[in-house]
């Protein structure tokens, strides 16, 4: 059995797998904060609740509604889009003017609300969810076996966070959206209705947080608390890679996903705090983030 640094290589590729997993669930995540953060200057604690409410309509739609996984992973971040928009327009709408506290204390209000009625209907336990048809099994690389599911969980999340770059960066509506929160009056004589782009802005970001939800569904137990497990590490990669920079939340988390997992080889008793101990030497050492702008 082939070794590095006395560990066999099949574990450290393992776990490189699985960091590039749960990389791509931090990067799912972190790229809806810093869409909503960037353009809304909100910081949506009720990201996590959004991530746990797309994992159970998935689990939902394929147990009681006969909805399968790959229609979920369609239908579900429309829905979850539709209820951000919701919550949105009857509440969200009347803080924008006030400091960040107020946004941080009502969507942390919120979250909790959406955990409690969770919690109240399925419980705390987990719920089973089947891998999909097709991506079952897995492929034999030689020095590891690498689950489809992994490959697959990579490659989609991968695919819709440069997707969701391009769209912002480089479209007229993505220059539409920016414009409507960088100068609303400017862009309302332009006849752009801004109320719409800043309830397009909100759903596309709590809409990445239910696409994550379904691709984590068939990884992780459906539970009520997974969003609550996962929104502490995914705000620490959204501060590491830059409040509001979309390329930092997908290079951060990435990158982040690795360097939480491989330590659980060489040494898992610091693996836990591995995020953590970089975010504060990251703001030491640049208080911006590695790619965010200073203000």
């Amino acid at each position: 059995m082939t070794e590095i640094f006395g560990f066999p290589i099949q574990a450290l590729m393992g776990q490189l797998v699985l960091g590039l997993v749960n990389g791509s669930f931090y990067a799912m995540l972190s790229i809806g904060l810093s869409v909503i953060f960037g353009m809304l200057n909100i910081i949506n604690f009720a990201h996590g609740a959004f991530y746990m409410i797309g994992a159970f309509l998935a689990w939902m739609g394929l147990y009681y509604w006969g909805i399968s996984y790959w229609w979920s992973l369609i239908l579900v971040p429309l829905a979850v889009a539709l209820i951000g928009i919701a919550v949105e327009r009857t509440l969200l709408q009347w803080i924008y003017k006030l400091d960040h506290l107020y946004g941080l204390l009502l969507t942390f209000g919120i979250a909790l609300v959406i955990e409690g009625m969770f919690r109240h209907w399925f419980g705390v336990a987990g719920q089973p969810f089947d891998m999909p048809d097709g991506l079952t099994g897995g492929f034999n690389l030689g020095f590891m076996f690498l689950p489809k599911y992994r490959a697959w969980v990579i490659v989609a999340s991968l695919t819709v966070c440069v997707g969701t770059w391009f769209v912002i960066e480089k479209t007229r509506l993505g220059s539409y959206l920016r414009a409507a929160t960088e100068n609303p009056k400017l862009t309302q004589a332009f006849g752009i209705n801004v109320p719409i782009m800043v309830m397009l802005i909100y759903g596309l970001g709590v809409g990445l947080a239910g696409f994550a939800g379904v691709l984590a569904a068939p990884v992780l137990q459906v539970s009520p608390l997974m969003g609550s497990n996962m929104i502490i590490v995914v705000f620490a990669v959204v501060v590491i890679g830059g409040m509001g920079s979309i390329v930092g939340s997908i290079a951060t988390g990435l990158m982040l996903g690795v360097v939480e997992a491989i330590p659980k080889v060489l040494y898992p008793e610091i693996s836990s705090t591995m995020v953590f101990i970089i975010m504060a030497i990251v703001l030491l050492l640049r208080p911006a983030g590695l790619f965010g702008k200073e203000r």
